[in-house]
C-alpha cells in the first residue's frame, strides 16, 4: 500500500467509510505494525506474555508463528504463567459519547479502537470480551475462544448507538464481578460527569490483580472550543434541560483551562490507582493511538 493511500485510509473520517467494522480494525492494526516494524525494541504483542527474537539454544515450541507471518522474524513467546490473559473491553455507549461535530463521533472511534484490539488478540488466540454499557449494562459478551465469538463481538460493537446517561463506576464493579482471575480491562469512555466513584472502582480491580487501561476519548471540541459564532450550548445526556446561548470566544480561555484540569484530574487518579491513562483525540488515526498503547506496554514490560 503507498504511504499516500495508507494515510488517507488510516485517517478516520476515511476510515469511517470503508465496508465494515472488521476491515476498518484490519486496517487499523496493520497500520500500527507498518509502524512498529522499523523499530528493533518494539515487541509484537498486546498480551502480558513477552517476547523476544529468537537465539540458537532457544525452544522452538515456543516460537510465535503469527508473529513471524506479521513481522517477519522469530519471536519466542515467554509466559508469566501458564493460564492465558483474558481481556474486557468496556465501551461508554451513553449520550455524550455520540458527539463528533466535524468527524467521527465519540462512540464511532472508540468502537473502531475497540474492534482493533478484540482483531490484534483473536490473532494471538487470546480471548477478549464486551460489555457496552451507558447507566445500564446493555450487552455483556465473556471473553472467549469460540468460534463466531469475534463476529459477534464486532457485530455488537458496530450495532452500539449512543443514549442514556453513562455509569462507568457500576460497569467496572460488574467487571470485579465477574473477572475471576486475572485479566486485562479496557475501558473507554470520555469520564464527562464520571464521578470519584470511578476511581475507587479503578483501585478495586488493581487491588485484585487485574492489569487495567483507561482510554480518554474526547473530541477536538473538548480541548480547546474552536468555535467563533454565538452558539446555542446543551447538555447532551438527559438531565434537566440546562441550556444556554452564549459567545465562545469569551468562553474559550476558561474553557480551555478547565478542560486541562478536568483531563489532569483524570490522569492523576488513575496514576494514583497504578492505571494506565491513554488520552485519545477522535481526530488522530487510530492506528497511532494503537501504536502508542503498544510502545507503552513494551516499555512497561522492559522497565524503563
Amino acid at each position: 500500500m503507498a504511504a499516500e493511500t495508507r494515510a488517507r485510509l488510516l485517517d478516520p473520517t476515511e476510515l469511517a467509510k470503508l465496508a465494515s467494522l472488521s476491515v476498518r480494525a484490519r486496517v487499523v492494526v496493520e497500520g500500527a505494525f507498518a509502524g512498529l516494524h522499523h523499530n528493533r525494541h518494539t515487541g509484537s504483542s498486546i498480551e502480558f506474555a513477552e517476547h523476544k527474537e529468537y537465539a540458537p539454544g532457544d525452544d522452538i515450541r515456543h516460537i510465535d508463528w503469527k508473529a513471524v507471518g506479521r513481522v517477519g522474524r522469530y519471536y519466542i513467546k515467554r509466559f508469566e504463567d501458564e493460564t492465558e490473559m483474558r481481556t474486557h473491553l468496556l465501551l461508554d455507549a451513553s449520550a455524550s459519547m455520540g458527539y463528533g461535530r466535524l468527524g467521527v463521533s465519540k462512540l464511532e472511534y472508540a468502537a473502531t479502537l475497540c474492534a482493533a484490539i478484540a482483531y490484534l488478540l483473536g490473532q494471538q488466540g487470546d480471548p477478549a470480551g464486551l460489555l457496552l454499557f451507558d447507566e445500564r449494562t446493555r450487552q455483556y459478551l465473556p471473553p472467549r475462544n469460540r468460534a463466531g465469538h469475534m463476529r459477534a463481538l464486532l457485530a455488537s460493537l458496530e450495532a452500539a448507538f449512543p443514549a442514556g446517561r453513562t455509569e462507568a463506576a457500576r460497569a467496572l464493579a460488574e467487571i470485579g464481578e465477574v473477572a475471576g482471575r486475572r485479566s486485562l480491562v479496557m475501558l473507554f469512555t470520555d469520564l464527562l460527569d464520571a464521578p470519584p466513584a470511578v476511581g475507587d472502582r479503578l483501585r478495586q480491580l488493581r487491588g485484585h490483580g487485574h492489569d487495567v487501561v483507561v482510554f480518554h476519548v474526547l473530541d477536538r471540541d473538548e480541548i480547546e472550543l474552536p468555535l467563533d459564532e454565538l452558539t446555542h450550548f446543551e447538555a447532551i445526556e438527559p438531565d434537566d434541560g440546562r441550556a444556554v446561548l452564549a459567545d465562545p470566544r469569551e468562553l474559550r480561555l476558561a474553557f480551555r483551562r478547565e478542560s486541562e484540569a478536568f483531563r489532569e484530574r483524570w490522569r492523576n487518579v488513575c496514576v494514583d490507582a497504578r492505571v494506565e491513562y491513554q488520552l485519545v483525540m477522535t481526530d488522530a488515526a487510530p492506528s497511532d493511538v494503537l501504536r502508542r498503547f503498544l510502545f507503552a506496554r513494551q516499555r512497561t514490560r522492559a522497565g524503563t
